[in-house]
């Protein structure tokens, strides 16, 4: 790529072909600017540093994982949605494992409006169940931790056991359903 082209935007997909070619250890000012035919301290008039780069990365793993679970929940709504939301998410880890190691797991700055649209795709999923304000908050940790938590063991080889991955994550879905429609305490 030549200098000219280089731009945060650039600098970002630059970043994402590393991971996805070596994974996210594999993420360095140092390769990027191999990939880009440049000098190191060339990518500074872009990122600050690696830790920006990293935020800039799992910024825009977050938006693209946000729009895959809009795309797919949109025109669901209860049982339907959360079903679609967490095939979305499963489907997304699957595709791009290395990407997903790569998230950043803890609210940063740049990640915030990818959040927001995650949390409120989960939000409308979860009206559908009469579920506003903190009830929304604790059903979306709980998804949350559930397609996280398969998602992580799952591309990392964790279920060693011989039996169907598909119905696993099925028999998760079938219980998350089951909690979202759950009475509630008053």
């Amino acid at each position: 790529m030549p200098r000219a082209a280089l731009s945060a935007d650039a600098v970002v997909a630059l970043a994402l072909e590393t991971v996805d070619q070596a994974g996210p250890a594999a993420l360095t000012l140092s390769a990027v600017a191999g990939r880009a035919g440049v000098a190191t301290p060339s990518l500074y008039k872009h990122v600050r540093n690696l830790a920006e780069l990293r935020d800039l990365v799992s910024a825009r793993i977050m938006n693209d994982m946000a729009d895959e679970a809009g795309r797919a929940v949109l025109g669901r709504s209860a049982d339907e949605a959360i079903r679609a939301f967490m095939k979305a998410w499963r489907d997304y880890t699957l595709r791009n494992p290395h990407r997903y190691a790569a998230l950043l797991q803890t609210p940063e700055p740049r990640t915030a409006e990818a959040g927001a649209r995650l949390l409120d795709i989960i939000r409308a999923a979860l009206r559908s169940y009469g579920m506003t304000d903190s009830a929304a908050i604790h059903m979306a940790r709980c998804l949350r931790a559930a397609v996280h938590g398969f998602a992580v063991l799952e591309t990392d080889g964790a279920f060693g056991l011989p039996e169907s991955l598909d119905e696993s994550h099925d028999l998760l879905v079938r219980m998350v359903i089951a909690g979202a429609g759950a009475p509630r305490p008053t």
